[in-house]
This record gives C-alpha cells, sequence and structure tokens, in this order.
C-alpha cells in the first residue's frame, strides 16, 4: 500500500494496515515535522516496528537535504535481526512500486506522443499495472508469514524471503529504489569470522583474542614475519592460497588476523554497495571480500542510511564517543521496548568496586610498573612520546577522539567540556608518577572498606563531595588530576601495548570510579556512594557509585539531535517518562488496540478457592495458606489451559522458595500430570536450554509451564505468542527491593528534584514490569491469550489504572476481585469462544483499505485527499 499521510507518501508493504497503526504514524509524522522528540505506547502485536520503518524511510527519502541517518536501538541481537529482516521487506517493496510507477510513467508518456500503435502501449499499462498489483499482493503474504513465525523453528518459505531481502540490492538503483545502506553493529564476539578465534576462544573471550590480534603492535610486529616468510617462499606472487592457508601463515609467524589485514590494505576500497545487512549478511559479505565485518561496518557508518544497535551505542559514553560521535544531528534516534531506558541510562554511569576488585587492581599496577621499568630499558623513547603527547592534552592525543582502527584504548564516562579541553595535568604524565598516584587511590579505597566490613562498621552513605574531599585529606592527593585518571590509564595501557585489556577490568574499575566521583562532586549530587559489607547477597564489601538522574546520560542525546522517539508497547503511565529524563516530548500518545474479538482476556484473581486473600506482600508470602492457593490455583490453570502457560514471580528467591513449598505439599506432582515444568536460572545458557525444550514441549502437543521471574531475561526479550503462550500468570506485584539503599537514595532525589513521590515511582516501575510480562502473550491480531494478575492488590484502583490502555479495554468489572473458582469458569468460556475459526471478514473490519485510508485522510485534514494508491 502507497498512501499519503499529509503530503508524505508512505510505502507501506501491507495492503490493508490498523487503524491505531495509521494513528502511530501520523505522531511519528507531527514529530518529525516539529523537529522534537515523542513518547508513543503502541499495543505489542500490531505491527509497531514495520510502521516505525515504513513511515521514517518514506521521510527519508521526501526530504533527502534535511533528514539525516535513521539510527534505530535495540536491546538484543535477535530483536536486531527481526528488524533487519523487517527493514528489507519495506525497502523491497518500495523499489518495486517505484519501478511500477516509473513503467506506468513511461507508458503514459509514450502514449503522449501519439504512438501509431495505441494498443501496444495500452497492453504494456495494463501488464504494468499486473505486475504493480502481484508485486504488492506477493509483499504483502509474504511478510504476513514471516510476522506469524519468530527465529525459534524458521520454516524455508521465511529463508527464501529473507534471502531475498538481505544483502547486496540486485535493484539497478540500489535497496529501496534509492540506493539505501541499512547496517546493524554488535560486539566483536557476534561478527568474528575468523575460525580460529572461534575455536580456541570461549564467547567471552573473543573481545579480549580480537584485540590481541588486530592491536597496531601486533599487526606490524605479524606483518615483519611475514615480510621475512614472503623473501623465503617459493611463490611470492600465488594468490591462490585459501583462507586456511592464511590463517596457518598468520598464527604461525605473528598474531594478526588475515581478515583485519585484508581490510587495512584495502584501504578505500572498502566500500559497502546499497543493501540491507544483517548480522549473517555482513559475515557473508566479509567473508568473500576477506575483510573484517566488524570493522568494515564501524567504518561504513558513515555512508549508511540505517543503523540499527543496541542502546549502549548511543547511551554508554565509553562507547558512543567510538561510535556515534559522527553522526549528523539531522539523524533520527529511535528507542524501541524503551519502557526500562531510565534503568538503561543509570546503569551506565554506575560503578561498583568491590574488594576483590581492588586485590586484582593492585596485582595489575604491579604488572604496570614491571612493564614500565622493562619498556623504559629497552624502548624509553615511547613512554617520553607519551609524555609529550600529554602535554598537548587529550585531545590532540586521540584518547578521546580515536580513531576507528586503533583497538587498545579507553573512553570515559566523563562528559565535563572541562576534562576534555584540559590537558593532562604534570604530576600524572610520567607513567611511574601514576602509577604511585593510583595506589593511593586503590590503598585509601581498601581502607574504607575495612571500616565498613570491621565490627563498628556497616552501610554508609555519601554524597560524591563528601567522600572527595575525606578522600583528598586522607592521601594529599588532588582533586583535579582525579578527573584524568580513566583518560590516562588509557593512554598508558596503549603506550605499553597491553594485548589484553580484560586483565585490567579491575583496575579500569577503580579509576572510572574516580573519575566520575571527581567530575561529578561539585553542584547538585546526581550520584551516591554506598560503601556496604555484603554487596549482591554475599559476604564480599564494596562500594558502589550509584548515578541517581537518568536525564544525565540521554540528555546529550536530547540536546543534540532533533528528533529521539521513544516507544514501546509498555510506558504507561506515559507522563512521568518526561520528568525521569527531563525533556519535553511534542507528542505523547497512547494507543488503544482495534480487534475482531476480545482476543485478551486480563483477570484479577484475589482469593483462593478457600476464599482466602492471595497476595506475595512481605507480610503474607510466607504464610501456609497464601502458598497452597497459588500452587492449586496453577494446577487447576495448566490442568484448563492448552499447550503453553508462562508463569512470572517477583524474583527469584521467591519463586525458589515457593517451588520448593510446593514440591513439599506434592503440587508439583500434581502439575507434572498435566504439563511438563521448566525453570528460568540465572545461567543464560540453561534458560535457553529451557526454552528450547519448553517450546519443543508446545510443539509437540505435550504442553509445558515455564516459571520464570519479572525483570528476568525472559520477561524482556522473550515472546511467547500462539501455542507457545496461551496465559501468563503474574504472581504477585513486582516491586524493587524497597530496603536497597541504592533505590532509598534515588527515590529521596527524585522527591526532591522531580517532586516524583515515593509511591508513585515505585508503582510505576511495578507496573511497567507487569505489563512487560503479561504482554508476551500476545503477538498479532489472530493470537489470542490470559492475562491473569494473582494478587489482591491489582484489584486496587491506583495500581490497576497505571496498566497500558491496551489492556485495561478489555478489562471490564466482571473480571475484577476473582476467586480461582470463577476465574477458572471464565478461562473455560474464554478458550471456547476463542477456539472457534478466525472469521476473516471480521478481520477485514479492523483493517483500512487504500480507500478508508484516503477517507480518513480527509476527514482529518477537511480538504480531499491527495490520490492513495496501492
Amino acid at each position: 500500500m502507497k498512501f499519503n499521510l499529509d503530503g508524505l507518501p508512505v510505502y507501506f508493504p501491507y495492503d490493508r494496515i490498523y487503524l491505531e497503526q495509521y494513528e502511530y504514524m501520523r505522531a511519528l509524522k507531527q514529530t518529525l515535522d516539529a523537529g522534537g522528540h515523542c513518547l508513543l505506547e503502541m499495543p505489542t502485536g500490531t505491527g509497531k516496528t514495520v510502521c516505525l520503518l515504513s513511515l521514517i524511510t518514506s521521510y527519508q527519502m521526501a526530504n533527502p537535504n534535511d533528514c539525516g541517518k535513521l539510527v534505530y536501538c535495540t536491546r538484543t541481537v535477535p530483536e536486531m535481526n527481526s528488524v533487519m529482516e523487517e527493514l528489507g521487506v519495506v525497502l523491497k517493496y518500495r523499489s518495486e512500486q517505484l519501478d511500477a510507477e516509473a513503467a506506468a510513467a513511461a507508458v503514459v508518456a509514450h502514449v503522449e506522443m501519439g504512438d501509431d500503435s495505441q494498443q501496444q502501449p495500452s497492453g504494456e499499462a495494463s501488464s504494468a499495472s499486473e505486475t504493480a498489483e502481484t508485486t504488492i499482493s506477493s509483499n504483502n503474504s509474504a511478510p504476513s508469514k514471516k510476522k506469524r513465525k519468530r527465529i525459534y523453528g524458521p520454516k524455508n518459505t521465511e529463508k527464501n524471503n529473507r534471502q531475498n531481502n538481505m544483502g547486496p540490492s540486485s535493484h539497478a538503483n540500489g535497496a529501496g529504489g534509492s540506493g539505501a545502506l541499512a547496517l546493524c553493529l554488535s560486539s566483536r564476539r557476534n561478527m568474528c569470522i575468523n575460525e580460529r578465534v572461534l575455536r580456541e576462544s570461549d564467547r567471552e573471550s573473543i573481545d579480549a583474542a580480537c584485540r590481541t590480534m588486530t592491536a597496531p603492535w601486533a599487526v606490524e610486529q605479524a606483518k615483519k614475519k611475514k615480510q621475512q616468510y614472503q623473501h623465503q617462499a617459493q611463490a611470492h606472487h600465488e594468490q591462490a592460497q585459501t583462507q586456511q592457508q592464511q590463517q596457518a601463515s598468520s598464527s604461525k609467524y605473528g598474531a594478526s588476523c588475515s581478515y583485519y589485514d585484508g581490510f587495512r590494505e584495502a584501504g578505500e576500497a572498502t566500500s559497502m554497495p546499497s543493501g540491507v545487512y544483517d548480522l549473517e549478511e555482513l559475515k557473508k559479505w566479509g567473508a568473500s571480500k576477506n575483510w573484517c565485518p566488524y570493522y568494515l561496518t564501524r567504518q561504513a557508518i558513515n555512508h549508511a542510511s540505517v543503523l540499527v544497535f543496541n542502546y549502549q551505542y548511543m547511551l554508554d559514553p565509553k562507547v558512543a564517543k567510538m561510535v556515534s560521535k559522527e553522526l549528523e544531528s539531522e539523524s533520527i534516534i529511535v528507542f524501541d521496548e524503551a519502557h526500562n531506558i531510565d534503568s538503561v541510562c543509570i546503569e551506565a554511569f554506575s560503578v561498583t568496586v568491590q574488594s576483590r576488585h581492588l586485590e586484582q587492581a593492585t596485582r595489575s599496577l604491579g604488572r604496570l610498573s614491571s612493564e614500565v621499568n622493562r619498556v623504559k630499558s629497552t624502548d624509553g623513547a615511547r613512554l617520553q612520546a607519551e609524555y609529550q603527547n600529554l602535554v598537548a592534552g587529550l585531545v590532540d592525543q586521540g584518547l578521546l577522539d580515536t580513531d576507528p582502527s586503533e583497538q587498545v584504548g579507553l573512553a570515559s564516562n566523563v562528559l565535563s567540556p572541562d576534562v576534555i579541553n584540559e590537558s593532562v595535568p604534570g604530576n600524572i604524565r610520567r607513567a611511574e608518577h601514576f602509577i604511585a598516584f593510583m595506589k593511593k587511590i586503590v590503598e585509601h579505597l581498601k581502607a574504607r572498606l575495612r571500616t565498613v566490613a570491621g565490627p563498628s562498621g556497616g552501610v554508609t552513605s555519601e554524597t560524591p563531595l563528601a567522600f572527595l574531599h575525606r578522600m583528598i585529606t586522607t592521601t594529599s592527593l588532588e582533586a583535579k588530576p582525579l578527573k584524568f585518571t580513566y583518560s590516562r590509564l588509557s593512554s598508558l595501557l596503549r603506550t605499553l601495548q597491553v594485548p589484553n585489556l580484560d586483565d585490567f577490568n579491575a583496575l579500569t574499575n577503580v579509576a572510572d570510579f574516580a573519575s566520575l566521583v571527581a567530575t561529578y562532586s561539585e553542584g547538585l549530587p546526581r550520584f551516591a556512594i554506598i560503601m556496604e559489607p555484603n554487596v549482591g547477597g554475599t559476604p564480599n564489601p564494596g562500594i558502589q557509585l550509584a548515578c541517581l538522574d537518568s536525564s544525565l546520560a540521554i540528555a546529550p542525546l536530547f540536546k543534540r539531535f532533533g528528533s529521539v522517539i521513544i516507544t514501546s508497547g509498555t510506558l504507561s503511565p506515559i507522563d512521568l517518562y518526561p520528568k525521569l529524563l527531563q525533556f519535553e516530548p511534542c507528542i505523547s500518545a497512547s494507543f488503544n488496540m482495534s480487534t475482531f474479538r476480545p482476543c485478551i482476556h486480563p483477570l484479577v484473581i484475589t482469593r483462593g478457592s478457600d476464599q482466602l486473600p492471595v497476595s506475595t506482600k512481605f507480610q503474607d508470602r510466607g504464610d501456609m495458606g497464601v502458598v497452597r492457593n497459588y500452587g492449586t490455583m496453577m494446577v487447576e490453570l495448566c490442568s484448563t489451559i492448552p499447550d503453553g502457560v508462562v508463569a512470572f514471580f517477583t524474583s527469584y528467591s521467591y519463586m525458589e522458595s515457593i517451588i520448593s513449598e510446593w514440591d513439599g505439599m506434592g503440587i508439583m506432582r500434581q502439575l507434572t500430570k498435566s504439563k511438563l515444568v521448566f525453570i528460568e536460572t540465572k545461567d543464560v545458557v540453561e534458560t535457553t536450554m529451557a526454552l528450547d525444550n519448553y517450546r519443543r514441549a508446545c510443539d509437540s502437543g505435550r504442553g509445558a509451564v515455564f516459571l520464570s521471574v519479572a525483570r528476568g531475561k525472559v520477561s524482556e526479550g522473550i515472546n511467547f505468542d500462539r501455542h507457545y503462550g496461551r496465559a501468563v500468570i503474574m504472581f504477585g506485584v513486582p516491586f524493587q527491593y524497597t530496603l536497597s539503599h541504592i533505590l532509598r537514595a534515588r527515590l529521596e532525589y527524585l522527591q526532591t528534584q522531580y517532586q516524583i513521590r515515593e509511591q508513585d515511582f515505585l508503582n510505576f516501575d511495578a507496573l511497567r514490569q507487569a505489563s512487560q510480562c503479561v504482554g508476551r502473550v500476545i503477538r498479532s491480531k489472530v493470537d489470542y491469550g490470559l492475562m491473569i494478575f494473582a494478587d489482591a492488590r491489582y484489584n486496587r484502583h491506583d495500581k490497576r489504572s497505571k496498566l497500558p490502555k491496551w489492556i485495561l479495554q478489555f478489562l471490564g468489572d466482571g473480571q475484577l476481585n476473582l476467586s480461582t473458582d470463577t476465574a477458572i469458569g471464565q478461562v473455560k468460556h474464554f478458550l471456547r469462544i476463542m477456539a472457534q475459526p478466525v472469521d476473516q471478514e471480521s478481520l477485514k473490519q479492523v483493517l483500512l483499505t487504500v480507500e478508508e485510508v484516503q477517507s480518513l485522510a480527509r476527514c482529518e485534514s477537511g480538504t480531499p485527499s491527495i490520490a492513495v494508491d496501492y
């Protein structure tokens, strides 16, 4: 479908559109026209991604001089690949539509020239029209199949569609008919194609192995050894050497990567043709050219029109300064699934240093000291050159403006321009002086932790200013050099040619801690320093530098870019985000779900079968009556609901305790009679295997129940569409741990600075997490599922009113304050209705045709609409 939206031709790759999709794209268009930011809550399973891509790519094409890149930020790699696949569909449809329009225009021009053979052009026009209709029909049918599938168990049809849409474009005018280049960027471990690295290193060590093989000195050493070998080789000019031989030679004659060497040798020739490249296509393209996909993508970013990567590439200054620093101000930034964006911003500026980290930092300083002495005796000019660079300042040295090919360098979290524009203080320019400086910092932190862990110690909270004053008084250090600690360490590691930065993670954490404390100690205290004898529930004392202001990380984006779009299916209550992130959205909207049948059925269960209240409140969660009622509820629901059921608990500790109690009561044995039971753990590999087996059980017809935790991996990035999730049960209200000292400090900060009441924020945070959990159950209009809120507190208006509009529209008074028995009756009735075949005619009633979109646009504008075609 191609339609006109307020004067903008929009290429939408389906022949029908939902009303909320049209309203969503209209809000996006108004945001881009106003050059402002927006908050948009779109129901899950209604095509939010395709709306974003269709509208913004159409806007880019219509405004090539005024519109920059589309930067689409996601949370996980599967989400990234899903976006790229959808983008491939959108651009393919647009190119075919432009071809059809060009063919039709050529026919019209031919007719106007007065050609004698009038029938032939007519036939060509008819053929062109039929071709365009056939193309659109095929485009619409293919994505609909793809949309119902997920990355688990893809079928051959989906693979074929993906192969047609991904990779270099075969179109004469490039992808989308406009030469678009779409790239996604991830970490080295997700983009590496060096077989030796992948074979010899585990997943966590791939980054370190890559840096070791691509560091400038490693490349230089390998080059020298390779030249010596080539002088001795017989076939100096042979080009038929296989990749295995190249890698073997690089392994034997130097720790260099043949793909990175090929990338560097190609130089300016390392360009990428127009197309849509996800991670797999980037690997294929890099392997075909013998170029490193990671560095190829880093270099090609400036030439791309669409970029897809993780939140951290925009919000974490340590990564953003190396990746997104050159994005033009006209770029459009999209944060998808951004319901937790304030938490992501806070984590980017928070640092935790434990006692074991300080011991590792001490050992790292000893290694650095020995290495400095060795370099002084063998290559003193290297340290002298570093000293001269430090005199020139950080920018001139390149620590804050590094070249993409520079491997070993650390970027600082510090944003202050005062640090960026100054030269490094003289008392830490010499390497040996800086090491002595760092030793004082480490020893001071050890002394503070000994005090906290001692018999008279305990939890202590300080402002950065008070902590810094005590450090300066105790160690006789100055505040100004502390600001440069992180950048100065980066310079030293690079000068000493340290191959594996992961060995110095503890030391870099200490340096990051010192830099942040010194930089943000003045003015409004936006950080809190919490010292605890037990961090993370273990007897390991630690110091936590907790960022309290989530706007600190995202404020530069609001200031730098014209349009930042924050969107998700669970942003309610939406009015708190402008306060938390400190910005003024030009549009803030939450959309309802148009549906031809009540495909969502929320239920609030407040009582068990014995009519006793059920709740996970701290004073009630240990009650055996509550535990028994929850277990009976689970057994009865699982015996009634077919296929897959997902249950979420408020925390890992609560889930473990209640499962243990259920096992003692025999409830787990009853549960396994109707369904197989799978449990989420803190181990990612175990959880992934459990998910795969859970889906296998659902596919086989055996049925399964997955027990998981709110705020865990399953609640954020995994969809349970179709038979994989016919019901989601939310046991309790997932409040944060209110006795956390970091949370208490943040609540106090929000109350003081933004006048956000403590209970308002806690309710807001808990209900958005609950909404995110239950939202996993539905992924399309023809899907259906139950949303069961099993806690008496959900019956209160101040709780349930904070659920998204698209959930509340299905939550009637008859679905509140239910007992388990009453809820089972409603579950059976709902499943009986949903088991009927989908009425295609009813489904079409909620889908707008081109003519209906044209009529809607005319009604909204009050003027005759421009012609809409498809």
